[in-house]
């Protein structure tokens, strides 16, 4: 989820680059005077937000500056004062809490992605699916934290 507490024309052309990356390398929005739009993501995000962050700005000659971490620690951050303009956190309850706390501006909630439990092996044969974890055949498994 993601929520939002700067100008609505950063906020609305953030969005519209999350939400249509693609289409802004083609040239299909407007641009504006520059400025800087401050985005604090969970950190299973930062690489696709810096990729959208580089479009928005070939398109629009607004700067994207991207800080990334742990949901809770950027949330902590943005409590504390920390000037984002946008925060895409890795779960739906945080960016609720901030709207909640009087951070964030009610309504500009959304889901931008959902994520997906996979199995991966740098050598695809050792995945077979779910019988991977059945046969223990591997050294090591890492996860990510369940909670989130």
């Amino acid at each position: 989820m993601w929520t939002y507490r700067g100008s609505m024309r950063r906020k609305h052309a953030f969005v519209l680059g999350l939400l249509v990356a693609p289409m802004l390398l083609f040239g299909l929005a407007g641009a504006a005077v520059a400025e800087t739009v401050s985005v604090a993501v969970a950190a299973n995000f930062a690489d696709a937000a810096r990729v959208i962050g580089a479009a928005f700005n070939a398109r629009t000659g607004d700067e994207v500056t991207v800080s990334a971490g742990p949901t809770g620690g950027l949330f902590t951050q943005i409590s504390q004062g920390a000037p984002f303009d946008v925060f895409l956190a890795a779960d739906s309850q945080t960016p609720m809490k901030a709207v909640e706390a009087g951070l964030g501006v009610a309504g500009t909630e959304f889901t931008y992605a959902v994520g997906r439990l996979v199995l991966f092996s740098a050598d695809p044969q050792l995945v077979s699916g779910p019988e991977t974890l059945r046969t223990a055949k591997f050294q090591k498994l890492a996860i990510a934290d369940p909670k989130v």
